[in-house]
């Protein structure tokens, strides 16, 4: 392995697939192996997921390695930080690329500090003309940008936000070599230990084509079955903000948003959000965003195709009834 290569980090989360955001930080891999003339790699620690292989050839890979160790078969932190420090210590990857979902939040800083190597999160863009790295990164919760020109000569982690990068194929297909790596996690034991972990099945909110998100315009907790009903007739989902999330109006494996799920609808109907950043990293990818709400400065509205200035009480139950017809 040359020591100046970029290195994709994905594991499956439990699942038996290649992880959603997986084509998009292996395309902008992609991109920035070709520019700095090294080699893309790509490195899953624990189970490998279905179709790998073939993901891996579409975006020109150049090796697929694997961390299996009994410790990695579950998501375990410090089981995971310590694979990947070993690794990163044995190869010296220019970058390690991660996407970032909830638990690589929680690995990437934690991997950086280990390594004493420089660590950007929120990545949006990296351009890497001339042999140089600058990082576009969101801040602020989405509301600016904010660029980075790195040093040469050392390893960087970085986390590369959900839908920052439109997925495509290399020009030419590769044949991935496979390469397994060894690594000692005998000493490490988990200082935290989940007794019971939430357990996802059925539709994600990650992959509708349609939601309906309610927040705190719908003014009381029975409210939100209005958002539930529109979504069913719609063929949809229901989400909610994060405020009603947080006050137990639903579930929160329903909160779109930077501390929720991240989400690329085709449609996204936005009933009572006033439109906070926050809430807008969960939902700006949405093809078309329609906005309910009674105030007619409320944020949502810039970044809406469609909206409605009322009482999402009074324009919900209308909705309802034009989708049920």
């Amino acid at each position: 392995m040359a020591a100046s290569a970029v290195v994709v980090c994905t594991w499956s989360e439990g699942r038996d697939e290649v992880p959603a955001l997986a084509e998009e930080v292996l395309t902008l891999g992609r991109r920035v192996s070709v520019a700095l003339g090294s080699e893309l790699h790509w490195l899953v620690p624990g189970p490998m997921p279905g179709g790998t292989s073939d993901v891996a050839g579409r975006h020109g890979v150049a090796c697929v390695e694997r961390i299996e160790h009994e410790k990695l078969q579950s998501f375990q932190p410090d089981a995971y930080v310590e694979a990947l420090a070993q690794y990163c210590r044995d190869r010296s990857p220019k970058l390690v690329l991660f996407a970032q979902t909830f638990d690589a939040r929680l690995i990437a800083p934690r991997l950086a500090g280990r390594l004493g190597a420089g660590v950007v999160m929120n990545v949006v863009d990296i351009d890497a003309g001339g042999g140089s790295l600058r990082i576009t990164a969101s801040a602020y919760g989405g509301d600016t940008r904010v660029g980075y020109d790195l040093a040469d000569g050392v390893t960087y982690i970085m986390s590369v936000n959900a839908n920052a990068v439109v997925p495509e194929p290399a020009p030419a297909a590769s044949t991935p070599a496979a390469r397994n790596v060894p690594v000692d996690l005998a000493a490490v034991e988990e200082r935290i230990r989940v007794i019971s972990r939430a357990e996802t099945t059925g539709p994600r909110l990650e992959d509708a084509q349609i939601i309906v998100a309610g927040g705190r315009g719908l003014g009381e907790p029975e409210n939100f079955k209005l958002v539930e009903e529109l979504a069913q007739a719609l063929g949809g989902m229901a989400a909610a903000s994060r405020p009603i999330v947080d006050d137990g109006w639903t579930d929160p494996s329903r909160q779109i948003g930077l501390t929720g799920k991240i989400s690329r609808p085709a449609l996204y109907i936005a009933a009572g959000i006033s439109g906070a950043s926050q809430h807008m990293v969960g939902c700006s990818a949405a093809k078309t965003i329609v906005a309910v709400n009674r105030d007619p400065d409320a944020a949502i509205f810039r970044h809406a195709r469609y909206g409605i200035v009322g009482d999402c009480l009074e324009i919900l139950p209308e909705l309802i009834r034009a989708a049920k017809s």
